[in-house]
C-alpha cells in the first residue's frame, strides 16, 4: 500500500499518523507539504491529520482547504483513492466539500481530550471491514470543535445511505445523531473526530485504530 500524510502549518498529528499507518500495515508513508501541488504517484491512501492548521483562524480547516495540495486531493477522491481526515482533517474535508456537514464548537465550549468508546455504525465499509463482529471500539478524542452538524435533508441522506461509520456511545460534544465519523457517498473518503492514530497499539490503551488502517490495506 502506498500512503501519504499531508502536513499543514500547525499540524501536530502528522508524525503520529505516519507511525500509526506504518506500524499497522508495514508499509512506508510519504509526507507531503501543503504547498506542493502534486501528490506521489500511485497512492492508495491519503491521511489528513489532526492539529490546528493555520492556527484555526477564521474557522477550523477553512484556510487549509485553500492550500495548493487540495485540488490534487479532490482529484484523488474522484479517482477512488482512500482518504482519511482525522479531527482537524475531518474539518478540512468538510470545508472543501468532500464531506457534507460542518463541525461546530463543542456543546460545553470546552476542549475534550480523553479515551472514548465508539459504535461501529457501518461495518461494511473499506475502513471498518476487519472489525467484523466487534461493534464497539476505543479511540482518543481531542478537540474543541467536534460538534458535527448537518441540516435535516443532508442528515437524512447520509443516514439512509449508510454513510455514518462511527457513533459516540456517550456523546461528549453534542454531535447530531451521535455522529463521530462519516464517509462520502462513494465510500472512499472518511472523516472522523476521534483519533485512530492515537490508538494503534495496546500500550496506548487500545489497538482499535490499527484495525481501521489494516481494513484499508486489506480491501485494496
Amino acid at each position: 500500500m502506498s500512503a501519504a500524510v499531508i502536513v499543514f502549518p500547525g499540524s501536530n498529528c502528522d508524525r503520529d499518523c505516519k507511525v500509526a499507518v506504518e506500524r499497522s500495515t508495514g508499509e512506508q508513508v510519504s509526507m507531503v507539504w501543503h504547498a506542493d501541488s502534486e501528490l506521489p504517484k500511485g497512492l492508495d491512501l491519503i491521511v489528513i491529520p489532526g492539529g490546528f492548521s493555520y492556527g484555526d483562524y477564521l474557522r477550523c480547516g477553512a484556510m487549509a482547504a485553500q492550500s495548493a495540495i487540495m485540488p490534487a486531493i479532490k482529484k484523488a477522491a474522484e479517482d477512488g483513492v482512500a482518504i482519511v481526515g482525522i479531527c482537524n482533517g475531518f474539518q478540512i474535508l468538510c470545508e472543501t466539500g468532500l464531506l457534507p456537514g460542518a463541525l461546530l464548537r463543542n456543546k460545553g465550549l470546552k476542549y475534550i481530550c480523553k479515551p472514548i468508546s465508539l459504535q461501529v455504525a457501518n461495518p461494511n465499509t473499506r475502513f471498518t471491514k476487519l472489525y467484523g463482529e466487534q461493534s464497539e471500539v476505543i479511540m482518543t478524542q481531542g478537540n474543541g470543535d467536534g460538534n458535527y452538524f448537518a441540516d435535516a435533508e443532508t442528515l437524512k441522506r447520509i443516514e439512509d445511505n449508510g454513510q455514518v461509520v462511527f457513533r459516540y456511545v456517550d456523546n461528549p460534544n453534542g454531535s447530531v445523531n451521535d455522529i463521530a465519523g462519516i464517509t462520502n457517498e462513494a465510500g472512499n473518503v472518511l472523516g472522523m473526530m476521534p483519533h485512530p492514530d492515537r490508538a494503534f497499539e495496546a500500550e496506548l490503551g487500545s489497538a482499535d485504530g490499527a484495525t481501521l488502517f489494516q481494513s484499508i490495506y486489506e480491501t485494496l
